[in-house]
């Protein structure tokens, strides 16, 4: 949350929530890339430079739909963990969770797939967007923990990482899903699931052993951590 965001009063913070659901309007209707700030604030009944006073661009509107959308998500992301007892519960629960929260603005999170590359602010792997991030993967963390999964230590620290990398998978494949009600989605997400957890089930088989060390080599490598 940045300072100005910390000193709003009721009526700053009413006005920045209303340009806020005008942005998410425009957006739908014109595309992130099309939509203008004047637009933005026309829909919002304001002048442009009461708009830019809240927000400094298109992607600071962005960025706030996804701080929102995490506050608005947690006390439901919380309540999934702690009435759940298996990790496929769990699993199911916080993927399913950003599934049904995000489908009402999925084209416009179609067009912000394509700021993936970590260099863009708006890209969930980089470092503008670092903060929402870990908050999120930290949900992956407590449903390992909760799950008292066991995994070699080489390679159970990195699990939330790699579980919220699935999650990011699932979503990319789903905003391009053009199946009926993006079936395809989800069996991709029931049977890609299965798979992962008879993996996980199976990962403390002794014979597995001597992949290990070269597994968690990988991983740090990729992590940056080697």
């Amino acid at each position: 949350m940045t300072a100005m965001e910390q000193q709003l009063t009721p009526k700053s913070e009413a006005t920045r929530s209303r340009i806020l659901a005008a942005a998410l309007s425009v957006f739908r209707e014109r595309g992130f890339d099309a939509a203008t700030m004047r637009e933005i604030a026309a829909a919002a009944g304001m002048a442009v430079g009461a708009a830019y006073y809240y927000f400094d661009s298109k992607d600071a509107l962005v960025m706030a739909f996804y701080v929102r959308a995490q506050q608005e998500m947690a006390t439901k992301l919380e309540r999934i963990l702690t009435e759940s007892t298996t990790l496929e519960q769990r699993l199911r629960g916080l993927i399913g969770q950003k599934f049904e929260y995000f489908g009402p603005n999925r084209a416009l999170m179609g067009a912000l797939s394509a700021h993936i590359d970590p260099r863009h602010p708006l890209s969930p792997f980089s470092a503008t967007t670092a903060p929402i991030r870990d908050r999120d993967i930290a949900f992956f963390q407590r449903a390992v923990t909760d799950s008292k999964v066991k995994l070699p230590p080489s390679i159970l620290p990195y699990l939330p990482r790699l579980l919220w990398l699935y999650q990011m998978g699932l979503l990319l494949f789903w905003v391009y899903d053009r199946s009926p009600k993006q079936a395809n989605t989800a069996l991709l997400f029931d049977k890609t699931l299965s798979m992962t957890l008879v993996a996980l089930k199976f990962a403390g088989v002794p014979l597995l052993r001597p992949l290990y060390r070269p597994a968690g080599e990988l991983l740090k490598a990729i992590y940056g951590e080697a």
